[in-house]
């Protein structure tokens, strides 16, 4: 796999995962009548998470971004 492609599914998948903890917190948080819909609450728990997660990404990057070292994997 080369590194531009799994450069892209790194990326994705991050998305969704901020994507799907941020909503299930946000879900959370409207059951609970912390803020309403719409609100600024919102909008902070999902840049949070945002930021959450970039942060990890850029942290594991490392792990998960090696360069083939043979140079022989897949297109």
């Amino acid at each position: 796999m080369n590194s531009t492609f799994r450069g892209i599914v790194y990326v994705s998948v991050w998305v969704l995962l901020w994507g799907t903890a941020a909503s299930l917190a946000d879900t959370v948080l409207l059951q609970r009548h912390a803020y309403e819909a719409g609100t600024g609450g919102q909008a902070v728990t999902f840049a949070s998470y945002g930021v959450a997660a970039v942060v990890l990404a850029v942290r594991l990057a490392g792990r998960f971004l090696k360069p083939d070292p043979t140079g022989s994997g897949p297109p």
